[in-house]
């Protein structure tokens, strides 16, 4: 269930709240575009100046459009051990199929802190959870032999979205943690290299806007063809790049607005592309003929 191309859905706007009309033509878009799952409320998705009202409604709005068609993996995670039991309760009864939970952030624990808030949260709902490690975010490395202990001593921790950089740990999470265990890409530029080395699959930024595209390379490299996999990586590297050239979710939701998928609004305290990088990108998605 928990394997391919799964979007972090972008949290479109309108007038400072929740465009639910945008949101639901965003996620049949996805589906219609092959799509292996969806992943609201994550960090694209603005999941850190959501309120948890609004957390709540885009969780519900994704279950109800996707059920039956593709797995919802909601973003439950929370740098408050109790908050994140609320949100991931809420999930499993909007009928979420899954929970990622986020290394709790700025408060860095320590790895016994990671475990123990993992397992507490783990023990309050019957959802499968991913973890989900971004040290670049949160100021907290969440090490392979941590995983390796959740996976063994938690059942309903089944996977991670990946997202150190480091090929090295991802190989030492896939190597302790076995086959039953799913790595999922947190990188978008890292997604073939990481199916190579045995990741199953990606929560993709990119995705976004070519759904097609990033399903693609992750079914080809399923089914062992290599070079198709190899090739869809470099037709990829600019567009993956050009998501990135300043704070996600800041250029995915400007080439979104750009595509006329959905108004160009964010939430402070994120502001929008520097015209030098607003031309960037806009020279990045007319090669791809996005627009």
């Amino acid at each position: 269930m928990f394997e391919g191309s799964f979007v972090a859905i972008v949290t479109p706007l309108k007038n400072g709240k929740v465009d639910e009309a945008g949101l639901r033509d965003l996620l049949e878009f996805q589906i219609a575009g092959g799509t292996n799952g969806i992943v609201p409320c994550g960090t694209t998705g603005e999941s850190a100046t959501l309120d948890n009202e609004e957390h709540h409604q885009v969780i519900s709005i994704a279950v109800e459009v996707c059920k039956g068609k593709i797995p919802v993996l909601a973003g439950t995670g929370s740098n408050s051990t109790r908050e994140a039991i609320e949100l991931t309760q809420h999930a499993q009864q909007a009928g979420a199929d899954g929970s990622l939970l986020i290394t709790p952030y700025y408060n860095k624990p320590s790895q016994e802190g990671l475990y123990e808030h993992f397992k507490a949260v783990a023990r309050e709902t019957d959802l499968p959870i991913f973890l989900y490690n971004v040290p670049s975010r949160t100021s907290v490395n969440m090490l392979p032999p941590t995983v390796a202990r959740l996976a063994r001593d938690v059942k309903n921790i089944v996977g991670i979205k990946e997202a150190s950089g480091s090929l090295i740990q991802i190989s030492e999470v896939i190597d302790q943690c076995g086959d039953d265990f799913t790595v999922l890409s947190g990188d978008d530029p890292l997604l073939w290299p990481i199916l190579a080395i045995g990741g199953k699959g990606v929560i993709s930024v990119s995705a976004n806007v070519v759904p097609d595209k990033v399903a693609a390379l992750c079914a080809k490299a399923a089914d062992h063809k290599i070079d198709e996999a190899r090739a869809l990586h470099y037709e990829l590297m600019d567009l993956n790049n050009a998501m990135f050239i300043e704070t996600n979710p800041v250029p995915v939701k400007t080439a979104l607005a750009l595509m006329g998928k959905i108004s160009d609004e964010l939430r402070p305290p994120l502001s929008h592309l520097t015209d030098e990088h607003l031309q960037e990108l806009k020279s990045v998605l007319k090669k791809y003929s996005l627009i």
